[in-house]
């Protein structure tokens, strides 16, 4: 595969990226903030997101509706979410609209209004998800294992943050944060797509200049990153008597997203959960029809990772559910993956990294996860050689160091009268 990604660092510390995709007539560009809400206070926590939100309420050039109008004229396909480590807003539209796109983009990140009066409105929208969380029972048990799961920290918090941080978030706090942690420094431009790396560079520098409330800084205390994920490995039961469903995670340690072992750890989470020829989905759902949903993966960050088996089920069955699944584990910590199994893995791998390199949004968003994460460029044909490199044993190794007695957490939510789990009963 030809690589045409191109780099910058501008006098002002912002980075910008850009991979040219031959054939293509559109472009998705995109700024990324190196912070997430892993990196709030616990008085702060939800501000990334509610600022994520709050910037498409106006800015000092445009109102709330001329960033609608505007988005809708350019044909724009929108994207902005926060994460625990990096928050994005990024636009896709055709090559021909790339500077007017960038210079909306930038106008949010760069000079928000923040008014007080918008920030109540947005406060009553942000608590309005928190509530859909509240009502989505796999969503609620995944804040509430989090919150055990990682006590007194950061990734236990809910991305969103609580009813009580973001009714307490004005004008004065939204700005002072904004200007603290949205500075050049802390930005990433990426653009994927038919973008001409020197002419991207004259927007970054153009939708920059001059004054931003992001410029100098402000008086902001030092973000929080601390995470210290194994002090604890929780058994959780929540009892939600009006749930209809059982839902359960078991967790796990799992290596970090720089951690040299990520692609054997990915592609064990694979065989186990990771679709449908997977064994869980084959033992839970196939041959004894006691789930609809059910799949493992692995979440990871900069410095820890998390692997976890999900599945939702009626509450007569949550206990063959949990045995299957602790079955499971064991058999991969004492016998090794098959090779056709591992095969099938690398295969799927694969072909979801090459079906990515079509679009221009995955491409853009990529290049700022690598720059913020891995701090450096990782082409497909690195990971597709790392991903053909594992063997059998590796697969085992990672299951041996992390599928361990000790170390296991679960989850459980629902009617769940009489489930009883102790630290006995999870023994690998």
């Amino acid at each position: 595969m030809i690589d045409e990604v191109h780099s910058t660092k501008l006098p002002n510390g912002i980075t910008v990226l850009s991979e040219h995709m031959p054939g293509l007539r559109s472009v998705t560009a995109g700024i990324w903030v190196r912070r997430g809400s892993r990196h709030e206070s616990a008085e702060l926590n939800g501000i990334y997101h509610f600022i994520e939100h709050s910037v498409f309420k106006g800015t000092e050039r445009r109102s709330a509706r001329d960033i609608a109008v505007e988005s809708d004229r350019l044909g724009g396909q929108f994207d902005a979410y926060t994460t625990h480590e990096m928050t994005g807003f990024a636009l896709k539209v055709a090559d021909s609209s790339l500077p007017e796109a960038f210079d909306l983009i930038s106008d949010l990140i760069s000079r928000p209004r923040f008014d007080q009066e918008d920030l109540e409105r947005e406060q009553k929208v942000v608590l309005e998800e928190m509530k859909m969380v509240e009502d989505t029972p796999d969503e609620l048990l995944g804040e509430l294992f989090n919150a055990a799961y990682f006590p007194d920290q950061p990734l236990g918090r809910p991305i969103e943050g609580t009813e009580a941080t973001v009714s307490s978030f004005d004008h004065a706090t939204t700005s002072d944060f904004h200007a603290w942690q949205f500075s050049p420094r802390n930005l990433v431009v990426a653009a994927a797509g038919n973008v001409d790396h020197a002419r991207l560079v004259e927007m970054v520098e153009r939708g920059f200049a001059g004054p931003t409330k992001s410029a100098n800084g402000g008086s902001g205390s030092q973000p929080e990153t601390n995470s210290s994920p194994w002090a604890a490995a929780p058994i959780l039961i929540e009892q939600k008597k009006e749930l209809e469903q059982a839902h359960l995670i078991i967790a796990a340690p799992w290596p970090t997203a720089r951690s040299e072992n990520r692609y054997a750890a990915s592609l064990l989470a694979s065989v186990i959960g990771g679709g449908t020829s997977s064994r869980l989905w084959q033992r839970i759902r196939e041959e004894r029809g006691l789930a609809y949903s059910v799949g493992a993966g692995g979440s990871t960050f900069s410095d820890v990772g998390v692997f976890t088996i999900y599945a939702g089920t009626s509450p007569g069955h949550l206990d063959e559910v949990l045995d299957v699944s602790l079955q499971e584990l064991r058999r991969v910590v004492n016998e090794r993956v098959s090779s056709a199994e591992l095969k099938l893995s690398k295969e799927q791998a694969i072909s979801s990294i090459l079906l990515s390199l079509e679009s221009s949004s995955s491409r853009a968003s990529a290049l700022a996860r690598q720059e913020i994460i891995h701090r450096r460029r990782i082409s497909p044909d690195e990971v597709v050689k790392q991903i053909n490199a594992v063997n059998c044993e590796e697969l085992q190794k990672v299951a041996r160091t992390y599928f361990t007695t000790e170390k296991l957490a679960l989850g459980a939510l629902g009617n769940l009268n009489g489930f009883h789990v102790d630290r006995s009963r999870l023994e690998i």
